[in-house]
């Protein structure tokens, strides 16, 4: 897809992309042996081999926010993904938690730039009500992306859906009337029902007021998206994707998506999970039946390796496809990858033992945004994974002194 001239003309931007993979990694078949530019690639990261010079491993760093109380450490870990936040016991509404990286860069002029603040997406529905892991809520496990304390960001499992919300209303063939004929429609009514709510919203209780105000906040949303630049005006709008049929076909859809978002500029910052917190889904295009949660209670057992090893290293395919696809839209001297930051990583590092130390993380992209990649780094005293998210917000160019429950500052050795 060919980019618009007014696309082209536009300022280069800064992007970013959190990616989230459940259950942990195999580190055994994961982590480098050499520190520095001169790391050898392992089995699970030889899909990488292209992006070898474009992506950075990190080792040793840690998210003891996400230990639970008790039991539960995929809801706990998958919670404090992005948060670095410790997520309070409870299967009830009274969940606690605190606001992603994601969306501190949404609620900032990064987000604010573009027709959508963040796009939300993963492949594994669910509800967020009730419990999933251990005492604690299915919110946890399910959501990444938080908005507040206790607003998970609901994200869209439906590649056509998000395809939708991306494109749809875009039509090449409109000319100028019609498009601000349309839009001047979908604000009346959107006037009426923000108008209409904030007359109700004295007669309520203050419980239901806070339900309401979460609700405005969407209206305003919409409000906004209505007075950015329409999809035509910006790149050439493709087909929509079909149903996809496995898992594979569905993250592969969803990948396409995110690059298509962050190309035509719908958005510049991406959450996806491409399973839940603890996600018990079967591979049987690879061969294997076993639920994935299953399998990483491995008990060191060769065989429970071997296929965790072959479920990783598809993951982390997935992810060189995506950096393919970054990389295949140039941007000024540059590609799409090189202004794009992505975090790949998991709520816990090993199945088996549940820890949340020594977490397994890929850094992709952000050469043009002060990144050095091609290097693997090595942190040897537990730093923080909030210091991580800290030097995220900086690199976007985003104020934060200090991020999460026990962060400290900025993380050295990236830039």
């Amino acid at each position: 897809m060919i980019p618009s001239t007014a696309r082209a003309q536009r300022p280069t931007p800064r992007r970013f992309i959190g990616y989230f993979v459940p259950c942990g990694i195999h580190m055994a078949a994961f982590t480098p042996m050499a520190e520095g530019a001169d790391f050898a690639l392992t089995p699970i990261l030889e899909p990488l081999a292209a992006h070898r010079s474009n992506v950075m491993v990190l080792s040793g760093l840690a998210n003891l926010p996400g230990r639970p109380d008790g039991a539960g450490d995929h809801a706990g870990g998958t919670g404090s993904f992005l948060t670095g936040r410790h997520c309070f016991k409870t299967e009830s509404e009274n969940i606690k938690n605190g606001v992603s990286v994601d969306q501190v860069m949404a609620q900032s002029a990064m987000g604010q730039a573009t027709r959508i603040s963040s796009l939300v997406i993963g492949t594994e529905g669910g509800s967020s009500v009730g419990g999933c892991d251990s005492g604690y809520s299915c919110a946890y496990s399910r959501n990444i992306s938080w908005a507040g304390e206790a607003t998970p960001v609901g994200k869209e499992v439906n590649p056509r859906s998000v395809f939708d919300r991306l494109f749809a209303g875009s039509d090449p063939t409109a000319n100028a009337v019609q498009i601000e004929k349309r839009r001047l429609y979908k604000k009346s009514i959107l006037d009426f029902v923000r108008e209409d709510a904030t007359r109700l919203q004295s007669k309520l209780a203050q419980t239901d007021r806070a339900k309401l105000d979460e609700y405005l906040t969407g209206v305003r949303e919409l409000e906004r998206q209505l007075t950015q630049a329409p999809v035509a005006q910006l790149c050439d709008v493709p087909a929509a994707p079909m149903r996809p049929m496995n898992v594979e076909q569905a993250v592969r859809h969803m990948t396409d998506l995110m690059v298509l978002a962050l190309q035509c500029d719908q958005t510049r910052v991406v959450s996806f999970m491409l399973g839940n917190g603890g996600s018990n889904r079967p591979y049987p295009f690879l061969n294997i039946g076993e639920g994935h949660h299953e399998l990483s209670h491995h008990q060191n057992n060769a065989e429970n390796h071997r296929k965790l090893q072959i479920i990783n290293t598809w993951e982390v395919g997935e992810l060189a496809r995506l950096l393919d696809r970054l990389k295949a839209v140039p941007e000024g001297d540059g590609t799409l990858l090189d202004s794009t930051l992505v975090f790949w990583s998991s709520e816990i590092e090993d199945g088996n033992a549940h820890r949340h130390t020594n977490l397994p993380i890929v850094l992709a992209g952000g050469a043009r945004i002060g990144l050095r990649p091609g290097r693997h780094v090595v942190y040897r005293n537990g730093e923080p994974i909030s210091n991580l998210f800290t030097t995220f917000l900086e690199t976007m160019g985003i104020e934060a002194a200090r991020f999460g429950d026990d962060g400290t500052g900025p993380l050295a050795g990236l830039t």
